[in-house]
């Protein structure tokens, strides 16, 4: 089985690659789209940029693709960068967005691919935990009240998925995120072959909307072992 992840270098696109691996697919690229806007329906935005490196720490062909995010027209850009594809599925990180996983589905369908998410639905606690067993996982991205600045950078481990137990049971923030209410970053995986380096940063936060960004401006390969 030939297939392609959908990349945007967080959490759940790299669960559905360590999934696709661990079936023993063959994995012939990463897919990442870049979108103009922020506000994507379907896209993760911060630090988009940092899937080539990504892609050269796993060593898989990164194919990146582009849109401006106009709601549905996006998906339509992406059926055209997966066309041009020799697969025969593709693998997303969907987890419980019913409009995104709706669309992947049915754009899969009348590409005559087989459409794969392995985390679907899947207890987000336990999820959580068995990713930050796997990943090292950085928060990029927050909008969601009480998901404050010092969450910028926060590596997501046991006390940091404690808090966002305590902060769904208060806010109803979703513990796994897939509400929109914080974006991630994985800096190392098992399938990586050198850690990614954050050598500066920024933090962009908003009091008024009450959301930000950890912007990556410079980063680097570090080899493993």
């Amino acid at each position: 089985m030939r297939v392609a992840v959908l990349y945007s270098g967080g959490k759940d696109s790299n669960y559905a690659l360590y999934w696709a691996l661990e079936q023993g697919f063959e994995v012939k690229y990463l897919v990442s789209m870049v979108s103009e806007s922020d506000e994507s329906y379907m896209y993760h935005v911060p630090n988009i940029h940092l899937t080539e490196l990504q892609a050269r720490a796993i060593g898989i062909s990164l194919v990146k693709g582009f849109t401006s995010g106009e709601k549905e027209k996006e998906v339509e850009d992406m059926k055209i960068v997966l066309g041009g594809l020799s697969i025969d599925g593709i693998v997303s990180g969907a987890l419980a967005s019913e409009y995104q996983k709706r669309r992947v589905d049915r754009m899969a369908k009348e590409l005559g691919l087989e459409s794969f998410a392995p985390a679907w639905h899947r207890d987000p606690v336990d999820y959580m935990r068995e990713l930050i067993d796997i990943f090292d996982i950085v928060v990029v991205g927050t909008a969601a009240y009480g998901l404050d600045e010092r969450w910028l950078g926060q590596e997501i481990d046991e006390k940091a998925l404690e808090e966002l137990v305590k902060l769904n049971g208060k806010y109803k923030i979703h513990v796994a995120g897939e509400g929109g209410e914080f974006e991630t970053f994985v800096r190392d995986a098992p399938f990586f072959k050198a850690r990614i380096v954050f050598d500066e940063v920024e933090k962009r936060w908003d009091e008024c909307s009450y959301s930000g960004v950890l912007e990556v401006k410079r980063a680097h390969l570090e080899k493993k072992g």
